[in-house]
Formats: C-alpha cells, sequence, structure tokens
C-alpha cells in the first residue's frame, strides 16, 4: 500500500511540476511581450510536455505491474506509442 501512495504522489508532484512550468512559461510570453520570445518558450515547452507524459505513464505502469497481465501491459506500451506516432504526423 505504501509502495502505491508513493508511486501516486510522484504522478500527482509531476503533474504539478509540470503546471508550474506552463504557468511560468505563460507569465515570460507575457513578461517579454514578443512573438519570437514566445516561440521560442513555447518550443521548450513541447519537449518537456511529453517528457513529463512519459515519466508519469511509467510510474503508473510500475504501479499496476503487479496487477496486470503481460498482454495488457504490451498493449498499454502500444497505446502509449501510437500516440506519439500521431503527434508526430501532424
Amino acid at each position: 500500500m505504501a509502495k502505491v501512495l508513493s508511486i501516486v504522489f510522484a504522478m500527482g508532484m509531476l503533474r504539478v511540476l509540470s503546471g508550474c512550468i506552463e504557468l511560468s512559461a505563460a507569465a515570460l510570453m507575457l513578461y517579454f511581450n514578443r512573438v519570437e520570445t514566445a516561440l521560442k518558450i513555447n518550443a521548450v515547452l513541447a519537449m518537456i510536455g511529453p517528457t513529463i507524459m512519459i515519466l508519469v505513464t511509467t510510474l503508473g505502469i510500475i504501479g499496476i505491474s503487479d496487477k496486470v497481465s503481460l498482454v495488457k501491459m504490451l498493449t498499454i506500451l502500444c497505446g502509449v506509442t501510437l500516440i506519439f506516432i500521431g503527434l508526430n504526423k501532424l
């Protein structure tokens, strides 16, 4: 039970960190008030967002690994992979 709570806590804290980064980036965009600078900040966010998603998903999979069969784990992994393939084709 403690393992589950620590994983959920870590997942939540990663999302809080992600939200703080997003809010800070928005504040920086408003502070600099330049389209070029806003695009640069947005480019950095484009790298951070997927990284946080991968970390949170990985923690979640670790948390359920003892309750889910190998076939279901592979299905989840394929789903996450397809999300990234779909996003790269935009």
